[in-house]
């Protein structure tokens, strides 16, 4: 009967863990060039994680930031999340031209960050994309959830086109609370 109790309170642990995981929302991560034919097809904001892999606070945004469900979540419904390393090698063809890492000095930058981020290479660093592939803004540094969730909505929600950032600010109710 003891190892009946024993196999059951195994089972039923086993089953919480599977739900738990079930129930736990990840980013779905895009190449660039797959965020961009995807926006041609349907068009969507684009949100472009612009990392190093040298980077700790990339790390640190991606373990509580990009983690958070609800951020996963809002992320998954409104963007096409692309990571970025701006030290990637690999050649990008985007708006008729190509951009490529020119591998001058260490730590070399390529050139899409570089247009990305308008020459201000900080990681992590976020760039927002319009549905036609135009950029909104770029935003430096790390953000916790409920740092980043109003900057969401304020590209989402096209505030940006009518609201300064000072006044959307002062009145945005977050639902993230850390």
């Amino acid at each position: 009967m003891k190892k009946l109790v024993q196999l059951f309170l195994f089972l039923g642990i086993i089953g919480s863990v599977a739900v738990a995981q079930d129930n736990k929302t990840t980013v779905k991560w895009y190449t660039f060039e797959e965020a961009v034919a995807l926006n041609q097809q349907n068009p969507k904001k684009i949100l472009i994680d612009v990392y190093t892999d040298w980077c700790g606070w990339c790390k640190t945004m991606d373990k509580n930031t990009f983690s958070n469900p609800s951020i996963a979540k809002y992320l998954n419904e409104n963007f096409y999340p692309v990571k970025f390393n701006a030290e990637s090698t690999k050649p990008v063809s985007f708006k008729g031209q190509e951009f490529k890492n020119r591998n001058q000095g260490n730590r070399s930058p390529h050139d899409l960050a570089i247009a990305l981020l308008s020459g201000k290479m900080s990681y992590p660093s976020i760039a927002y994309l319009d549905g036609e592939n135009n950029l909104i803004t770029a935003v430096a540094g790390y953000s916790t959830p409920s740092q980043i969730e109003p900057i969401l909505v304020y590209i989402v929600e096209e505030h940006y086109t009518k609201t300064p950032w000072d006044t959307f600010i002062k009145n945005f109710k977050g639902k993230i609370k850390e």
